[in-house]
């Protein structure tokens, strides 16, 4: 959330006298032929701020190496193809988002003009000219260029490009320049990604008036010394609380929240101060409850339990991760609060509340989701998950899906939600070991048994959350008779006898699909695959829900009826003492008697044939 002086439309404290504005961007001060270009030489950094009486500028973003590596202003003295080649010798670099602000601008059309040239890659035959910059840049909230190239614009590097544009401004100007994950990140070094500008220049599209009062000079070094020191409090709130939290919350030491900030009051006039009938659910974190802000925009506000200690983490995590994501099938992190002892994280409000509470809660609070709503829903699910996986800048195991996990907007639309047991994973990286967190009956044995993570994981329990819909039945409660057996189990047995459609939920009638329905439970059976190597990408997921490519029953071995009792009576066991542990959910702070319990499952179920490992670990 960008700080209230910085924001578009935002009041001008003074009268509107500014016309024109000219910046040498990551420069110093330039004498031109008719204007000057001023000084913007300011090293600025992650999360950093700059403001004059005439114009400001923030930029977010760490790139990926060491702060210290870090250059924020990008630098070569040998340009000489541009016109003015002092304007392109230096150019400001950020990794993810840069603005800049023209302040109290006269209402009316400008010209504005932004100046390029790519002054980190070269034009020869070196490693240097392998790389590739792409960036969108937007102008008072409108898209201006999409996927925007330097080199290609201007037909090679060290080039100067001018981009010329008209806008409608009273008070504030605002230029956008962000980058969307596209091009290359590390060449010839990890710092050479995101935008970059070299200047900027506005000039009005009508005859401007004279202002007959004067701002003194006093008044002026004031109001400049008044908006530092806010902005220097704003940012330093949350470190100076999080550097004196106790150790219950040393996890948020040295934190730095790239997300919107929203107060105490705030939280509680929305929520009507915590009103039981706004309370909307209660998960790990805490609970959760509806709230109307003063816009009238609705929101939903997960309340950190003070007891909670593994909510810390997911406080942070969640922050970290979900503020630089966004998708239609991931819920939209608004912003947070920490103030005093009191932490939450500010949703948007999805009507439909989880695809659990629709599926499997009271009569009450179930919904009546038809066949194709139920596809409608997997295909959100995947397309949320090959987002995480396979798109973001960032790839990601959310490490915790299930149906409680996804939300369901007004018109059933699935969101995926809950981000604070999600890992970074890293592609150089095959997997990742480590600490088992995550819900029995949705985790993939490789990564329950022996902390094995890759995206494979998300996967198998998507396979689960899948089944679940299409069977309305709930996987980790399904009771077989005596048979103490999983739905997935089952599931693998109705495959040999040929019956699948005998799981469809008995709601739906004949109201379905027969050729979809087998589709998606042989669908299931290929995410649900013992082997990670054996199931298949959620890209892959989505194109075969799609109908694009065609599922075929996954190969199923002989008699393997004959081993049902083992695996599913083990996981049993493991799902009644985890639950007996955690409430249901498995964390980081198993004992060593359970630690034990699991190595004996793990034993017996690789005693079986059926279930043996393929080389993971």
């Amino acid at each position: 959330m960008i700080l209230p002086c910085l924001q578009r439309n935002f009041p001008c404290s003074k009268k509107k006298c500014n016309f024109k504005l000219f910046i040498n961007c990551g420069g110093s001060k330039v004498n031109g032929s008719d204007n000057e270009y001023e000084d913007d030489s300011s090293p600025l950094g992650p999360a950093g701020n700059a403001i004059s009486d005439t114009w400001a500028i923030s930029s977010t973003g760490s790139f990926t190496v060491n702060h210290n590596e870090a250059n924020y202003i990008a630098t070569n003295v040998s340009v000489l193809n541009a016109s003015n080649p002092e304007l392109y010798t230096e150019a400001r670099l950020t990794p993810v988002s840069l603005k800049y602000y023209g302040l109290c601008l006269q209402k009316g059309d400008y010209n504005v003009s932004l100046h390029f040239a790519e002054i980190m890659f070269t034009g020869d035959d070196t490693f240097s000219s392998l790389g590739r910059r792409l960036f969108d840049v937007s102008i008072q909230g409108q898209k201006v260029l999409h996927d925007f190239d330097i080199v290609k614009e201007a037909n090679g590097t060290g080039k100067d490009i001018i981009k010329t544009f008209t806008a409608s401004v009273d008070g504030t100007l605002e230029i956008h320049l962000y980058w969307a994950g596209k091009g290359t990140t590390a060449i010839p070094f990890r710092s050479v990604y995101g935008p970059l500008i070299s200047a900027i220049s506005v000039t009005p599209n009508f005859n401007p008036t004279t202002c007959d009062g004067k701002i003194s000079l006093g008044a002026i070094v004031g109001i400049v010394v008044s908006v530092c020191i806010l902005i220097l409090l704003l940012l330093a709130i949350p470190w100076i609380y999080l550097r004196r939290r106790n150790s219950k919350r040393s996890e948020f030491k040295g934190l730095e929240l790239q997300t919107g900030h929203f107060s105490l009051k705030q939280v509680k006039a929305a929520t009507r101060n915590f009103n039981p009938a706004n309370k909307i659910g209660e998960g790990g974190f805490g609970p959760v409850y509806k709230g109307v802000l003063s816009d009238g925009s609705e929101i939903a506000v997960k309340q950190l339990s003070s007891k909670s200690n593994q909510g810390n983490r997911e406080f942070v995590n969640e922050i970290g991760l979900i503020s630089a994501l966004e998708h239609p099938n991931l819920v939209k992190l608004y912003g947070c609060c920490i103030e005093g002892n009191q932490l939450f994280l500010i949703y948007e409000y999805l009507e439909n509340n989880n695809l659990a509470r629709a599926l499997f809660g009271p009569e009450r609070s179930r919904l009546n989701l038809n066949w194709q709503t139920r596809r409608n829903i997997c295909l959100g699910i995947a397309k949320g998950l090959t987002y995480l996986h396979e798109e973001s800048t960032l790839k990601i195991v959310h490490r915790d899906i299930k149906s409680t996990n996804v939300l369901l907007d007004r018109d059933l639309k699935a969101k995926i939600s809950d981000f604070g047991l999600a890992k970074l994973h890293e592609e150089e990286n095959t997997h990742i070991s480590t600490r088992i967190a995550g819900t029995v009956g949705y985790m993939a044995p490789e990564y329950a048994m022996r902390g094995y993570l890759t995206d494979k994981a998300d996967v198998y329990s998507f396979g689960i959350v899948m089944l679940e819909i299409v069977s309305g039945t709930e996987n980790s409660n399904y009771r077989r008779k005596e048979d103490m057996m999983c739905l997935v189990d089952w599931a693998n047995i109705l495959a040999e006898r040929g019956s699948l459609l005998e799981l469809v939920d008995p709601k739906l009638e004949s109201n379905y699909s027969r050729e979809e329905a087998l589709q998606m439970l042989n669908l299931v059976l290929l995410c649900t695959n013992p082997s990670p190597s054996e199931r298949p990408l959620m890209s892959t997921v989505v194109s075969m829900l799609e109908g694009k490519i065609p599922v075929y029953p996954p190969s199923l071995k002989p008699s393997a009826s004959k081993h049902d009792d083992t695996r599913p009576k083990t996981f049993e066991k493991l799902s009644h003492d985890s639950q007996l542990m955690s409430g249901g959910s498995v964390d980081d702070s198993w004992t060593h008697s359970s630690v034990y319990q699991v190595s004996r499952i793990e034993s017996a179920i690789l005693s079986e044939s059926r279930y043996h490992s393929d080389n993971v670990d």
